[in-house]
C-alpha cells in the first residue's frame, strides 16, 4: 500500500538530526512536526521570523497572530524567538538551516526542483523557495509519486527533466513519496531508489517514475 501523507511526514521525520535547524514548506512538510523522534531536539524555523516553532494548536486554543509562512496557526515554545523576515531570510541566505522540507510538482532526475507555479494560473509569486533551495544545507521533498490530471489519468512527477518553472537547478538531496524513497547525488551521480514502501513493487514505482535511476534497496 501507497504511503499516506501522514507517513510520508513521518518518513521525513527520520531525516532531522539532534541540534538541526529546520525550516517546513506549506502542505505535506508542515506534518512532520508531528512526528519529530523522540530525543531529537529541532529548532523549527519560519520565512515570516519565528524559531522554535512548537505543534500545531488544539482547537479553541489557536492565537491568531501566532502563524507559520503557510498561515497555519501554530503554538510557540519557551525557546521561541521572533525576529524581522529580513533577519530570518538572512539566516536562510547564509547558510545556517540545516534542513529544509518542500513540497513540489515536479523534480528532475538531476535534482532541478519545480514547485511554485503552474503557466496560466495566477499565483502571488515564489515565496521564500528560491532563498530555501538557494541557501539550506540539504532540501528534502515530499510529494505524491503522481499528479492526478482532471480526465482521470495519472502524469509522472519525477522526470527526466520538468518542464515547469524552476524553483532551483541541481538542488534536491532526498525525494520522498507515497511509493518510495530517492537519493540525488549532487555531484551529477543521479537518481537511486534506497527505499519502498511497504507492499510497493519497483516494477509499480518504475512504471510511475519517468526519470531514470539506479536501484540501491
Amino acid at each position: 500500500m501507497p504511503w499516506t501523507r501522514e507517513q510520508i511526514a513521518a518518513r521525513a521525520a527520520k531525516e532531522l538530526k539532534d541540534g538541526y535547524y529546520v525550516n517546513l514548506g506549506i502542505g505535506i512538510p508542515t506534518l512532520v512536526s508531528n512526528y519529530i523522534p523522540e530525543g531529537v531536539s529541532v529548532q523549527l524555523q519560519s520565512e515570516n521570523g519565528m524559531l522554535g516553532m512548537g505543534p500545531f494548536p488544539y482547537e479553541g486554543d489557536e492565537d491568531p497572530d501566532l502563524i507559520n509562512a503557510g498561515k497555519q496557526t501554530i503554538t510557540e515554545l519557551p525557546t521561541t524567538s521572533y525576529f524581522s523576515s529580513a533577519d530570518s531570510f538572512g539566516m536562510i541566505r547564509g547558510g545556517h538551516i540545516d534542513l529544509s522540507i518542500l513540497g513540489a510538482m515536479q523534480v528532475a532526475q538531476n535534482g532541478d526542483l519545480a514547485n511554485w507555479m503552474i503557466p496560466g494560473k495566477v499565483v502571488k509569486g515564489m515565496g521564500g523557495a528560491m532563498d530555501l533551495v538557494a541557501g539550506v544545507k540539504k532540501v528534502v521533498v515530499v510529494m505524491e509519486h503522481v499528479a492526478k490530471n482532471k480526465d482521470g489519468s495519472e502524469s509522472a512527477k519525477l522526470l527526466k527533466a520538468c518542464d515547469l518553472p524552476l524553483t532551483g537547478a541541481g538542488v534536491v538531496d532526498m525525494v520522498i513519496t507515497d511509493l518510495g524513497v530517492f537519493t540525488i547525488d549532487e555531484n551529477g551521480g543521479g537518481m537511486s531508489l534506497i527505499e519502498l514502501a511497504e507492499g510497493v513493487t519497483l516494477e509499480e514505482i518504475t512504471s510511475k517514475t519517468e526519470a531514470a535511476f539506479k536501484v540501491a534497496l
